[in-house]
């Protein structure tokens, strides 16, 4: 064993290296990088890592962040714990919701079906076999007030993950609120709304780039006004990374994205301080692990300083960059699904020591089907299980000085901005897209992390190795055909005893108002809502009025 004096005698690392490391040969065949490609030295020591410890890292709850936005972090609060739930119809999702808090959530997240993100109604043509099979169905207000039916909005945060018809959904969920008498000031939640990253990787968007951008900065400047407890956005990189990016990418696509949602509403008259404190994030929690906890750091880092000095915030709120995060779906393999269960452990332990606000952990058969109530279960206890009995909360970002981790925060923060540059000079977010940019280096990152999957660079267990020849079926969850029809008769059973004129009245002064730029439109969603016209009925005014969009395809 070395004496200090043995260690002070290599005159620092890269004597070390040299007269040590060297001469014991490295694993060949795997890659030492991170999933980014950001290039690992075999050890991080001070003379090698640059750390200005008031720049850098400073302190919890203290400009820039990078060690967690709040002073006491999760002695003082655990993040919020929530699993997404939806499927079938309102009725059955309504179930889980109850379930899951019986069971220790602590808020709501709400999946919903292809049909009602695409903003089409469940009797659509375009409907036919999708009505609830990947989230719960809901075509109008009728729908809402069954899915939160006994739960009390003014007491739960719920979380809504849909974009291009996020605002009929709001106005649906306030509508709601209304009939239990809970005030608009009071509720509580997140509305994803992040409607470039559909354009830049989900897919999931109904009307052309522009006018979405009004319809979230509608939001934007109504949930400031009405709902101050509500997060009109939840700027979100889960997608752009479940669609192959890298973290790097992760990183600089979501928070250009964030920049362009400020400049739109600071363009509507908006103050900055008005809305920014607002704002959240919703990121992917990936298997590198000290990369991803790198990432959060970078990420509250970079808002904080483009917050305060590009924008010229004020008020120390808007400097906070909150989030979400959920363990990656992507990696979660069909084979040896229980596997599954460690790798949504340790992305979650990375999320946590990342600093998350709240976290969503993947059931173990989600790679084969919307996850039974079991696997629910035992991913809610692997958050509690790190909550309550792995010590990670007891001290604030425990891994803060680490020469490793500090570098790789640095470094990710450098490549974001070389990213921010490559945007601007595209003009921003908007031609970006139009030119493809972001969907060409999303593409090439996935072929290039797939090319070093089956060439054995980098391992995934049970698919490369290790594999197993015979496997045990897993229960699955399965829908019930039935539902479907049983949706359609509902939607159509409304429209049969509705108010029409009242309907269609409403619809009108919508597609008014759209033509116009100076009216904002949520209160005519809530006020079309009210009258139980669908979601499809809203969207098609919109799109009679906008038109919709189709992007050139990337080879």
């Amino acid at each position: 064993m070395a004496t200090t004096e043995d260690r002070r005698g290599l005159g620092g690392s890269d004597d070390w290296r040299r007269e040590l490391y060297e001469a014991a040969p490295e694993r060949q065949g795997e890659l030492f990088s991170t999933i980014s490609g950001l290039e690992n030295e075999p050890l991080y020591a001070p003379e090698r890592v640059e750390i200005d410890y008031d720049r850098d890292l400073g302190y919890p709850g203290a400009y820039p962040f990078t060690r967690g936005v709040y002073p006491s972090m999760y002695r003082g609060r655990l993040w919020t714990m929530r699993q997404f739930a939806g499927f079938g119809t309102a009725a059955e999702t309504n179930e889980r919701f109850r379930y899951l808090l019986a069971h220790g959530q602590t808020g709501l997240s709400t999946a919903f079906d292809m049909p009602t993100l695409m903003g089409y109604d469940s009797d659509h043509q375009r409907s036919l076999g999708e009505v609830g099979r990947e989230g719960v169905a809901i075509d109008s207000l009728a729908d809402a007030e069954t899915l939160f039916d006994g739960i009390p909005l003014g007491e739960v945060s719920t979380s809504m993950t849909i974009n291009g018809p996020a605002a009929m959904l709001l106005a649906f969920y306030v509508s709601v609120a209304e009939e239990q008498g809970v005030p608009r000031a009071e509720l509580r939640g997140t509305i994803q709304t992040d409607i470039l990253k559909e354009y830049i990787a989900q897919k999931e968007w109904i009307f052309p780039p522009e006018p979405s951008m009004r319809l979230v900065t509608d939001m934007v400047e109504f949930c400031a006004r009405e709902l101050p407890r509500w997060h009109p956005i939840s700027i979100s990189g889960y997608h752009i990374r479940e669609a192959g990016s890298n973290a790097v990418q992760e990183l600089a696509f979501t928070l250009a994205n964030g920049f362009a949602y400020v400049d739109a509403a600071i363009q509507r008259g908006l103050d900055v301080d008005e809305f920014a404190p607002r704002l959240s994030f919703f990121f992917n929690a990936h298997l590198d692990f000290f990369e991803e906890i790198a990432k959060y750091r970078a990420a509250r880092r970079i808002w904080a300083r483009e917050l305060r000095e590009r924008y010229g915030a004020k008020n120390p709120r808007s400097w906070l960059m909150r989030f979400h995060t959920q363990t990656a779906g992507v990696s979660l393999t069909a084979q040896q699904p229980e596997v599954n269960i460690v790798r949504t452990a340790l992305e979650a332990l990375a999320a946590v020591l990342g600093g998350t606000q709240s976290l969503h952990t993947n059931s173990f058969d989600e790679a084969l089907a919307l996850p039974t109530e079991n696997a629910v279960r035992l991913a809610l206890r692997t958050q509690q299980v790190i909550a309550h009995e792995t010590g990670v909360v007891n001290t604030i970002d425990p891994l803060g000085g680490s020469y490793y981790l500090e570098d790789l925060t640095t470094r990710l923060e450098a490549e974001a901005y070389d990213y921010f540059g490559r945007i601007e000079k595209l003009g921003g977010v908007i031609p970006a897209i139009k030119e493809n940019f972001f969907q060409r280096e999303i593409a090439e990152a996935s072929f290039r992390y797939q090319a070093e999957v089956e060439a054995k660079q980098r391992i995934v267990v049970g698919v490369n190795r290790y594999e197993l020849e015979d496997e045990a079926e897993l229960e699955l969850l399965r829908i019930d055909p039935a539902l479907e029809q049983e949706q359609i008769e509902r939607v159509q059973a409304l429209r049969g005893r509705r108010d029409s004129a009242a309907v269609e009245a409403s619809l009108a002064r919508l597609k008014e108002a759209a033509a116009r730029e100076d009216e904002n439109l949520m209160p005519l969603l809530i006020e079309a809502s009210r009258a139980y016209a669908t979601l499809g009925e809203m969207c098609d005014a919109l799109r009679e009025t906008w038109g919709t969009w189709r992007e050139t395809p990337v080879f």
